[in-house]
């Protein structure tokens, strides 16, 4: 079995930090990408709120500079999904894509976070089809139609922005009568012309046929069920920390984010660190996930050499 200093599991803004700064340390890192390199920004299109680009960058170009920074710098960047782990004692013993077994003196969870569904049957039925949680991902293929876009939050007005640019028409349905996310968001949703906001409104179920998807059978709180006719539905209602394999070993909050003690990266096990949107729920940006990242390669240099 292989045996590592230091482990980074998740290839988004926060590893590939953590990644760069522990190579600079000298800790040999080997960090593992999981099932999306790059992690969600990948499905971003512009960046303006990153420092130190004034003009934007995109998500993707953005996450291939930080990734060959850190191969440049000396991390071991390799293809993989850690399937198991087993936190008990150190070195730590992590299980790779079912069978590859890997041990490591500290390790730093960088996984991430994975995007909530409403749990509807249609839902499941027509994903792939018409519904979708990435706007940017899929928005290419409903030009010049109409799309429901679900939330109230900035990734809801941001998915709706971006698709407003792309759609004849886009619906927001928010469950509230007002919306949750940052005066600039709603600013960017409220001007555009071509999005309207059904306030109050949940989902009952999503309608659609063989082709896929036409439509939104939606309630108010009113009790008022109405049909809306659109071709593609997406989903902007939060996200879920992919921190469900660390959850026997590791302290969480209730919805399952990883706890770090205090200002620093530290979990409740010695020499496991946290950083990024698995331990966030309240931030979620990038430049915070880098940030911890690099506050996580620290505190495991700290660890490692004391």
């Amino acid at each position: 079995m292989e045996k590592v200093r230091c482990l980074i599991i998740g290839g988004g803004p926060a590893g590939y930090t953590a990644a760069i700064y522990a190579s600079r340390a000298n800790l040999s890192p080997v960090l593992y990408e999981g099932l999306q390199p790059g992690g969600q920004l990948t499905t971003t299109t512009d960046i303006e709120n990153f420092p130190g680009f004034e003009d934007g960058i995109s998500g993707q170009t953005l996450m291939d500079t930080m990734r060959r920074q850190a191969v440049r710098l000396g991390a071991d960047l390799r293809n993989g999904f850690v399937t198991d782990a087993d936190l008990s004692s150190r070195p730590f013993t992590l299980t790779i894509d079912g069978d590859t077994r890997i041990s490591a003196d500290a390790l730093i969870i960088a996984t991430g976070a994975t995007a909530k569904y409403l749990g509807l049957e249609s839902e499941e039925k027509f994903k792939g089809m018409g519904v979708s949680a990435c706007a940017t991902c899929d928005g290419f293929f409903y030009r010049n139609r109409k799309v429901a876009v679900v939330g109230g939050g900035d990734t809801a007005c941001e998915e709706a922005s971006y698709l407003s640019n792309i759609c004849e028409k886009v619906y927001m349905i928010v469950r509230r009568d007002v919306l949750r996310a940052s005066p600039a968001m709603q600013k960017k949703v409220m001007d555009a012309p071509n999005v309207e906001i059904l306030w109050n409104c949940s989902t009952k179920e999503i309608l659609g046929d063989n082709s896929g998807v036409t439509g939104a059978r939606l309630l108010r709180k009113d009790g008022e069920v109405f049909d809306i006719a659109v071709d593609g539905f997406f989903l902007a209602i939060g996200h879920h920390p992919n921190s469900d394999l660390f959850a026997g070993w590791l302290e969480t909050d209730s919805n399952g984010y990883i706890v770090t003690d205090g200002k620093t990266t530290r979990t409740s096990v010695d020499g496991v660190f946290a950083a990024g949107d698995v331990q966030d729920p309240m931030y979620r940006q990038a430049v915070t996930a880098a940030a911890s990242g690099c506050m996580a390669a620290l505190d495991a240099e700290r660890f490692l050499n004391s």
